[in-house]
């Protein structure tokens, strides 16, 4: 038996026993040490994903571990490796995977969601999911890699260049980590975010931080970039004025990234978009180079990740940290400690 978190219904997690599942063939068994709560995971706690999520539904795909066992026919793995996660599974046969473009599967098993993730103390996922994590990396930095890969993903699909003006509007988690690295291909980078608590955050981290509250974005972006407008904006914050922020900003043929999930359809200024000649690219996941290099973008500390850990909690105060990242503002990111003293937190 494991003990694992489960989402049960909404706004509803149990800490229960389960059996765990051995590794079968190209399986691995691991012990996650940390697991990050993220905003697909608040989605699913909140109930607005129960026509996918199966439940009861063992969550979390933001991980850090090590290998248990592995089963027959892996090779390269062994008992104490430390490892990470790219939890996706597609079926190779799709139009979308046989173009190349596997992490967007029209079947995907995005494992985490679709199918039981890594807030447990044993789990068992496919031995091609695993990404090797170097020994100087601390577990709970590590836990950081996944969304580290979200923003190296979205960067890329950006075609962020040195020298270019980038506008990150959100300065949540992943906002911040998008930031950082299109800082480290060489953009020139604003953060617009509401959240007194946040901007304080990436102010410390190096970022110039703007309040559309109190600040008036256009006129600050008229004056950094010369009335030019930013060559690419990336919109992050999920909310119709971030789009709006994120579409305006923009100079001639610049690049809107879309990254968060739209709750609901949204109203664009197309108009702008035939004006400037602008170009909307969607984001979603990442690929293996994409998780390699944030790996590397965590171990050498381009990614400060000690930093955007608010907390640690053992799995058995899961339901507490779900309701404290609902208020949203003042923590960041909330990392599960899967290890098997769970009665104890750390702070």
């Amino acid at each position: 038996m494991t003990l694992a978190v489960r989402y049960v219904s909404a706004r509803s997690l149990d800490t229960a026993a389960v059996i765990g599942a051995p590794p079968g063939p190209g399986e691995v068994e691991l012990a996650p040490a940390y697991v990050g709560i993220c905003g697909t995971d608040l989605h699913i706690f909140h109930g607005d994903m129960d026509a996918r999520v199966h439940t009861p539904a063992v969550l979390g795909h933001e991980m850090s571990g090590r290998v248990v066992r592995v089963g027959p026919g892996v090779e390269g793995w062994r008992a104490g490796d430390a490892v990470t996660v790219m939890p996706l599974r597609w079926d190779g046969s799709c139009p979308a995977c046989r173009a190349g473009h596997q992490h967007v599967c029209q079947h995907l098993d995005f494992i985490g969601i679709d199918s039981p993730g890594a807030m447990q103390q044993r789990w068992t996922v496919p031995a091609s999911t695993l990404i090797r994590l170097p020994d100087s990396l601390a577990l709970d930095r590590a836990a950081l890699v996944e969304p580290t890969a979200v923003a190296v993903h979205d960067v890329s699909r950006a075609k962020v260049a040195e020298g270019e003006k980038a506008v990150v509007v959100g300065g949540g988690p992943v906002g911040v980590l998008i930031a950082l690295v299109a800082r480290a291909a060489g953009a020139e980078v604003r953060v617009v975010e509401p959240s007194a608590h946040r901007r304080l955050l990436a102010e410390e981290l190096g970022l110039t931080v703007w309040d559309p509250a109190a600040d008036d974005i256009g006129a600050l972006v008229g004056e950094w970039t010369r009335d030019a407008g930013a060559d690419v904006a990336f919109e992050v914050s999920g909310a119709a004025g971030g789009v709006d922020t994120a579409v305006d900003v923009l100079g001639v043929r610049g690049r809107l990234c879309l990254v968060a999930i739209q709750p609901r359809p949204r109203e664009v200024n197309l108009h702008r978009f035939f004006w400037r000649e602008l170009t909307l690219v969607g984001a979603r996941l990442y690929d293996r180079d994409d998780f390699e290099r944030a790996v590397t973008l965590v171990a050498d500390g381009t990614i400060p990740a000690e930093r955007l850990i608010s907390k640690v909690v053992p799995l058995t105060r899961a339901q507490a940290a779900f309701e404290a990242l609902e208020g949203g503002g003042d923590v960041m990111k909330i990392l599960v400690d899967c290890t098997d003293n769970t009665e104890g937190a750390a702070a």
